[in-house]
């Protein structure tokens, strides 16, 4: 049950009562209309701007149409009150009985609470992380790989039809210079000593790779001329790396559907040349032509040269510049391959694409959304997240230095320390476009000021409640289905009946989270019931009348447990969409 589209129904079928009897015009556009929480609990449960963004359209001033709409709305038994406030919004008061069916709702819906309608089209392709596989990650990868996991799990939840993607970037000179690294780790591994020069690779993460060619090769590559091992040697590097990268993400608990090769959309290894078919594609529909670009103000765009080229015309999408798609060597740029690649999205099925990026990709962002809009004519659309940086601090202090990398601290390092839940939930509960400060000593303690740690402690509680419940009642029925029965009118006392008013909100926090494409609002939202829930537990040790367990009280003890049932669920259910454990004890 979303309280909020329920009461949106409503006021629709109120404004088509005053329709129906010639107090307003037919057929007003509605999808301006919203409801939503009350910005101050002290002035109701909801508010509609409905007559303010109607009033013009239905020949009146908003305070006017409110009062309308207020008359029509007062007939409804569940609103206590309604009311005009400031220039024409309308505040509604509901009956309690209310929030008790949402709490009635919630236990019998268990899991599945909040839980969006199947949504089976459009088809939604997440594609994050995409490191590049030349090295371990780092902990921006680890925000990005969070980021997308967690948003792609919102969707899921929310009843989208998600595929979570992985680009690997295995063509271009990054991977040449790969493969010499790891040819240099090659002899290494064959006894000899090596000095890697400066523009390769130098991290001890490509020992293995040296050490599985030599296995497999023996010492017969060594005198082999590069364009011979260089082949051979590159696709052992990246796949040495991808099963590292897949074994770092497998940690931190994100597992893609489809990881999509780079080198499959160029005429290499027998495939068809992908990249070629979609410029001529956009050719046919001229959307390419051969001119000349002004340099680039500002910021260095390497694709940029002073010549004649193949251009894309961006800018007839949006971008403020057109694109070159060829280099002067007649191979193409990156941008040519990535506009083939989300070509591919789009003929998979995929209109709607979201792809994670880090913030220094930014200035990329309009060419992308432009070569979207061009290959799909208009079909497809691209929403781009960026991750801005995280700085990884200890107690306070910057951490830079890594044991594996040599230069940066590689984002299993931060697991195996910290642990998932805490790289997972902090990564998560601050905005994707705000930099992230990561205290790897905050983030371990027990206490209410690491977030982590507060949400699952609430969710921990909530277990020791039942357990202590058995304990007084070892013949009281606690199934879900017993819960849902008690009376849970007993439920009066503000704090009760605030964390009712949060749960209540939970569907459209799912809901919102998902259609803005951001995961943070979940995290938030399970640290807010959190902290009123522990809030409600300190304020019974002083209240005896709202302690859960009631040893006297059978009955009242039943409908704090369906409570406490309802809180327990829906923390577990926040904390799975963000990819977090919720444990029953903390040690």
């Amino acid at each position: 049950m979303n309280l909020f589209e329920t009461y949106s129904a409503r006021i629709h079928a109120a404004l088509a009562a005053l329709a129906e009897r010639g107090a307003l015009p037919a057929d007003l556009n509605l999808s301006r209309v919203v409801v939503e929480p009350t910005k101050d609990p002290a002035h109701g449960d909801l508010a509609t701007n409905a007559a303010m963004v109607l009033a013009k359209e239905a020949g009146t001033n908003p305070r006017a149409l409110a009062g309308l709409l207020v008359e029509e709305l007062a007939k409804d038994a569940e609103i206590v009150k309604a009311e005009i406030a400031g220039p024409g919004f309308i505040n509604l008061t509901l009956q309690p009985a209310v929030f008790t069916a949402i709490l009635k709702t919630a236990i019998e819906a268990g899991a599945d609470y909040g839980r969006g309608r199947a949504k089976p089209q459009p088809r939604i392709n997440v594609e994050y992380v995409s490191a590049n596989p030349t090295g371990p990650m780092h902990v921006g990868h680890g925000r990005g790989a969070v980021f997308g996991d967690a948003l792609a799990n919102i969707l899921a939840f929310a009843g989208h039809d998600v595929t979570r993607e992985y680009y690997i970037n295995d063509a271009g000179a990054q991977v040449d210079v790969l493969a010499r690294s790891a040819f240099l780790r090659y002899r290494e591994a064959l006894g000899e000593t090596i000095t890697i020069p400066e523009g390769l690779y130098p991290g001890d993460y490509l020992k293995s790779v040296g050490e599985t060619l030599a296995k497999a090769h023996g010492p017969s590559l060594k005198d082999k001329p590069e364009a011979e091992w260089l082949p051979l040697v590159r696709q052992a590097a990246i796949d040495g790396m991808m099963a590292m990268i897949r074994d770092d993400l497998a940690a931190l608990g994100v597992v893609h559907d489809v990881f999509f090769s780079e080198r499959s959309l160029q005429a290499v290894d027998g495939n068809k040349d992908a990249v070629g078919e979609t410029i001529a594609d956009l050719r046919a529909r001229d959307l390419v032509y051969e001119g000349r670009l002004p340099p680039p103000k500002g910021q260095k765009d390497e694709d940029w040269e002073d010549r004649e080229q193949t251009l894309f015309r961006a800018t007839q999408f949006g971008d403020d510049v057109d694109r070159p798609l060829l280099k002067s060597d007649g191979s193409y740029t990156y941008f040519a391959n990535d506009i083939a690649y989300h070509r591919s999205k789009f003929t998979r099925g995929y209109a709607e694409m979201i792809d994670v990026w880090g913030a220094d990709h930014g200035g990329y962002v309009k060419r992308m959304q432009a070569a979207v809009k061009a290959v799909t004519d208009g079909q497809g659309a691209l929403d781009v997240k960026l991750c801005q940086l995280v700085r990884l601090l200890r107690n306070g202090e910057q951490v830079r230095m890594s044991k594996r990398s040599g230069d940066f601290v590689t984002l299993r390092e931060v697991i195996d320390e910290v642990g998932r839940d805490a790289v997972r939930f902090m990564m998560i509960f601050r905005k994707n476009d705000a930099t992230l400060d990561f205290d790897l000593a905050k983030v371990v303690e027990q206490s209410k000021d690491n977030p982590v740690f507060y949400v699952q402690y609430a969710h921990a509680r909530c277990a020791s409640i039942f357990r202590q419940a058995r304990e007084a009642f070892p013949d009281l029925d606690l199934s879900p289905a017993a819960l849902s029965q008690a009376d849970l009118s007993i439920l009066t006392d503000e704090a009760e009946v605030g964390i009712l008013k949060i749960i209540a909100a939970y569907p459209r926090v799912i809901e919102g989270a998902a259609a803005a494409h951001e995961p943070h609002r979940v995290g938030f939202f399970v640290h807010e019931l959190a902290s009123a829930f522990h809030s409600l537990w300190n304020k019974g040790k002083d209240s005896p009348q709202l302690r859960f367990v009631n040893q006297t009280d059978r009955k009242s003890t039943l409908a704090r447990l369906a409570f406490v049932h309802a809180v327990r669920g829906v923390l577990a259910s926040g904390l799975a969409v963000a990819g977090v454990a919720a444990p029953e004890e903390m040690r």
